[in-house]
């Protein structure tokens, strides 16, 4: 069925003060070039889908907006590069993907405030949001979230406890209450963001560049470099390999299952092969030779359970590969019967049997409709072009040359 889904706010109604800014624009001289600042600490040279829209996105603007665009990350070193990637100097996380935490909210705040941003977008919860704020306020201007991950969920799971969880949903509820908008990727983070009783909330999925990901890069040669019979089912599953992830499902899955079902996990620290059906390379960082990989397997397997989008299997069905997914979290906002496979969730058995299952099917037709289905609803192109809408909305300009959120279909 088709479903209508809008970039609007869910309450209908602007957030306190966005409603003055709105009135200041509207009698303030035209802004021909704005320019918006991007900040989260959720970013590093090997992180995954905050950067890839970070990049996008960046990418994007500069090619069809014509708006200025600034990224405020964690890195290395601190330095300024206005219309690129600044950053500040933080300390690595032990046990995370590469990340750094800058300890200095002042430094945070300086550094953006001296970009002179007409827009601001807070990638995640903490000292960036609340940077993010307290400039937007003093400025006048507007300030965006963008709800990339469950926070509560992650709290609950890594310290216990339903009361840790619910004082987690309250900083959210207080924290996103002065935000003009809140971005949520999927229609379940839109749920869970009402929960919370954050009114102001977009569903803004994310997207996948089309021409990267695509079947042109599937290959004859997934079999001869790791070693298999030609008539082997190769699998794939790339990601981190983190806890989240539920890769012993997939483990469990390819052990029922035997040869000939070999399994291809990217995104490990070296290769190896585990098992005598389990191959684990390391994290791919060029996205077209991970495009590569992924459009010379058969198909991707994912058994996550906590998903707030699933940006890898959208690269995979842009692909023109079926996904076989566990039925939970986001997933099923893009995984059907028309593009795969979906199993119970944490379930070894569920997963080998969905897989199986997949084999007696059209492989080849399911990748068609699954790239279609990506062409159709979830290219960058299309999700900038709503997102667009909506940063026009706040800053009380015209979208000029960006066309209005088109339907969203799901099952």
């Amino acid at each position: 069925m088709r479903v209508q889904c809008t970039l609007k706010m869910t309450a209908g109604a602007p957030q306190k003060g966005s409603e003055a800014r709105l009135e200041a624009r509207k009698d303030s001289s035209v802004i021909d070039s704005p320019h918006l600042v991007d900040t989260t600490l959720f970013y590093s040279p090997t992180s995954g889908g905050v950067k890839r829209y970070l990049s996008a996105k960046h990418e994007w603007l500069g090619a069809h907006a014509g708006w200025r665009h600034t990224i405020v990350v964690p890195g290395t070193e601190s330095r300024v590069e206005r219309g690129g990637v600044s950053t500040l100097a933080g300390y690595p996380v032990p046990g995370t993907f590469n990340y750094r935490l800058p300890l200095a909210p002042r430094q945070w705040l300086r550094l953006i405030d001296s970009l002179e941003p007409d827009l601001i977008e807070a990638g995640d919860a903490f000292h960036p949001a609340w940077v993010a704020r307290r400039i937007a306020r003093r400025r006048g201007i507007p300030a965006a979230a963008f709800y990339h991950s469950n926070l509560p969920q992650i709290v609950s799971r890594r310290f216990g406890g339903r009361a840790s969880e619910r004082a987690i949903g309250r900083y959210l509820g207080w924290l996103y209450e002065s935000f003009d908008v809140v971005f949520a990727p999927s229609r379940l983070m839109c749920s869970v963001l009402a929960g919370l009783g954050v009114q102001q909330v977009a569903h803004q999925p994310l997207g996948v560049d089309a021409d990267v990901f695509h079947p042109r890069r599937r290959g004859g040669w997934l079999r001869d470099r790791l070693g298999l019979a030609p008539g082997a089912r190769v699998l794939v599953y790339a990601g981190r390999f983190a806890g989240e992830k539920n890769l012993p499902v997939l483990l469990d899955a390819f052990a029922r299952l035997g040869a000939p079902y070999h399994l291809l996990m990217i995104g490990g620290d070296r290769e190896r092969r585990p098992a005598p059906n389990v191959t684990l390379l390391p994290y791919r960082r060029d996205s077209v030779e991970l495009a590569q990989w992924i459009a010379s397997a058969d198909a991707l397997v994912h058994a996550g359970t906590k998903e707030t989008f699933g940006l890898v299997i959208l690269e995979a069905m842009a692909c023109g590969r079926p996904v076989v997914a566990a039925r939970a979290s986001a997933i099923p906002e893009l995984v059907d019967e028309r593009v795969g496979m979906l199993a119970e969730p944490d379930s070894g058995a569920s997963m080998a049997a969905a897989i199986a299952a997949l084999y007696e099917r059209d492989l080849g037709a399911l990748g068609e409709s699954a790239r279609a289905r990506v062409l159709r609803q979830y290219t960058w192109h299309r999700v900038f072009q709503g997102q667009m809408a909506t940063y026009a909305s706040l800053l009380g300009t015209a979208p000029v040359g960006v066309a209005a959120r088109q339907a969203v279909e799901t099952s």
